[in-house]
């Protein structure tokens, strides 16, 4: 920096593609200081580093980086203008800030630009500012590419995505998006850590379509299947070039997707078009068979979740357990299901007050779990016939005070709710949210993180372009339509003692009996255990909702239980009466406090029917949904 005359260096959590978790090549921000979350923007002078974050990972980036001269802060909603405004009051007036132009999107690029106008500090993006200290930095993942679940459906998607492009005006398209790519190829890999995907760019052009892949990836099988249909598998690091190469092109970008640095080359000639990615769209509503492929995933995740969660209870009365050992019991026991390719993100397994970090993730073995208290458990698997699952649920350990079952009981409400909600298609996602956070807000109380994002169909866990946020920003695909995947997940989180999410993932679809609007069908098939919960608390149409959840879920996985997760099952729905001893409340209550915002939220907020079950047992080996 100093032999550069560079005042500060920025390094995001993200790659050239804007991936949520980058392949080891990319993860910067780990190697320099030890920070692993998703969301993240280190900013290193010459004398000073910080760190600014979201409020999902500020507590545990204060653990990780204690001692290390790295500062932390929390930013509220837009981590690159927050950091610009802090650099125009840490950095000297015509100072020079350099970035890895690969790594920031052009919007990004552009919101980074602005902030730093007032101080008239100048942004250096043409080279990486890593390449001369890195070392041993890993190279490119180099891992197989083989065909995805659609049974050949890339080519009827690239003619719908030619149709929308003719209506933009665009003659040619970048895409950068990893699962966007995949989805419209119908390929998978597994360079991303937790995702089912593979280095790429792809160029769709009037009379070519292009595909840049790391080489010698692609199976020998979906090679050929494309070439057949026109696709010309390219080097990756030709993808530069390629754009380089256009004339007189109207080209589509999606600014919030596309490097700087990938477009630093276009030909004067090009003119940008610059709209969302109509792949994300396209992918986000589901078709049938996706669906159906998703419900019947669903009833695999769920007797994995119910032998885990029934392993768990039984091994909790007999002694102690660690977080990670949940972790390694929910992989085992999903491992048992047809399909499964491994865990969609790290497992959340958080006890007591490590579930107030809505993003925690246990070191080493994690804590012991013992004694009394909640239990958060956040997980999701990965499914090859085309699912990805993403669940959260309250186990209790010992005795649960009143204001722990009280706290269970509100999120439950929130999630209720949303999930009973009738909307009018199309409405944008964000005003879906206060549905969910209404049981909440009456008490003062809030959560700092989204209630719901979409989900693939074995792609990403978390997928767009819908966000259930009042916080997300508004944009022309934000919208609910039918076959849209989403999570439901409220939380209310208490600094230093619990935290509490419960969490389904829901299909929207076209209400019956009125016309133009939708309503949510809940996917998820995992009893919400009663044991945490004070009942009275819920109206007779909340009690009601939960009695038809139990009894789907008891007439679906039932019949494939063993014994143990069957006795499991019916103790949560509360069939079998046996309820956990209460224990008295502290007399010291919490405080709300109010955030910078004016609103209120609990203190340390933070932005992530009776009926027979009938019995039966899974045989060895795989579990398949057939004949469900």
């Amino acid at each position: 920096m100093r032999e550069a005359a560079v005042d500060a260096v920025l390094v995001p959590c993200s790659d050239p593609h804007q991936t949520e978790q980058p392949p080891p090549r990319w993860q910067a921000c780990r190697w320099l200081c030890g920070f692993d979350g998703s969301a993240g923007l280190l900013i290193i002078g010459r004398k000073w580093a910080i760190l600014w974050t979201d409020s999902r990972y500020r507590q545990q980036a204060e653990q990780r980086l204690a001692g290390t001269g790295v500062q932390v802060e929390q930013s509220g909603s837009d981590l690159i203008e927050e950091s610009a405004r802090w650099l125009c009051g840490n950095v000297r007036a015509g100072g020079f800030v350099a970035i890895d132009g690969d790594c920031f999107s052009l919007a990004a690029h552009r919101r980074l630009q602005a902030g730093l106008a007032p101080r008239h500090i100048r942004l250096i993006a043409d080279t990486d500012p890593l390449l001369a200290v890195w070392g041993d930095r890993p190279g490119l993942p180099r891992r197989p590419i083989g065909a995805g679940p659609g049974s050949g459906a890339a080519m009827g998607r690239m003619h719908a995505l030619r149709a929308v492009l003719s209506g933009t005006g665009a003659d040619s398209h970048l895409i950068s998006a990893l699962d966007d790519i995949a989805w419209l190829f119908d390929l998978r890999g597994s360079d991303i850590p937790y995702h089912p995907l593979f280095l790429a760019h792809a160029l769709i052009e009037p009379q070519r379509v292009s595909l840049f892949l790391t080489e010698d990836a692609l199976s020998a099988e979906c090679a050929q299947r494309l070439a057949r249909h026109g696709v010309a598998i390219e080097p990756y690091a030709d993808a530069r070039q390629a754009l380089a190469r256009l004339k007189d092109s109207r080209l589509l970008v999606d600014p919030q997707q596309a490097s700087i640095g990938m477009l630093s080359g276009l030909h004067a000639s090009v003119h940008l078009i610059e709209a969302g990615n109509p792949v994300a769209a396209m992918k986000a509503r589901k078709s049938a068979t996706e669906i159906e492929a998703i419900r019947s995933t669903m009833m695999l995740d769920g007797i994995a979740l119910c032998e885990a969660l029934a392993w768990l209870d039984e091994a909790l009365r007999e002694g102690t357990v660690s977080e990670r050992e949940v972790d390694r019991q929910l992989a085992m026991h999903r491992a048992a299901g047809e399909g499964f390719a491994g865990a969609s993100f790290a497992t959340i397994a958080a006890f007591n007050a490590n579930a107030a970090m809505p993003h925690y993730r246990a070191m080493d073995e994690g804590e012991t779990i013992r004694g009394d208290g909640l239990l958060l458990i956040d997980s999701g698997g990965q499914y090859r016939q085309g699912a990805t699952t993403d669940v959260t649920r309250m186990v209790p350990v010992g005795a649960l005070t009143p204001r722990q079952r009280r706290d269970c009981t509100r999120v439950l409400k929130g999630l209720i709710a949303l999930s009973r909600a009738r909307f009018p298609e199309g409405i944008p996602a964000q005003m879906l949210d206060a549905i969910a956070r209404a049981p909440l807000w009456r008490e003062g109380l809030d959560y700092g993180h989204g209630t719901g994002h979409g989900v693939g169909a074995f792609l990403n866990v978390h997928e767009g372009p819908q966000r259930i946020s009042w916080r997300a920003p508004l944009h022309p695909d934000s919208g609910m339509h039918a076959g849209m995947v989403t999570s439901i997940e409220p939380g209310l989180y208490r600094p230093g003692q619990w935290g509490v999410r419960i969490e389904n993932l829901v299909h929207a679809r076209h209400a019956s009996g009125e016309p133009g609007f939708l309503e949510f069908e809940t996917l998820t098939l995992c009893p919400i255990d009663v044991r945490c919960l004070s009942m009275e608390m819920l109206d007779r149409d909340e009690q009601g909702w939960l009695e038809e959840y139990h009894r789907n879920v008891g007439e679906t996985l039932g019949p494939h239980l063993t014994e143990r997760a069957l006795r499991w099952m019916e103790n949560a729905m509360g069939l079998r009466g046996d309820a956990p001893e209460e224990k008295p409340s502290p007399d010291v209550m919490l405080v709300p406090e109010a955030n910078p915002a004016g609103q209120q939220r609990s203190v340390g907020s933070t932005d992530r029917s009776a009926h027979s079950t009938g019995a039966g047992k899974t045989g060895a080996g795989k579990r398949s949904a057939a004949g469900r």
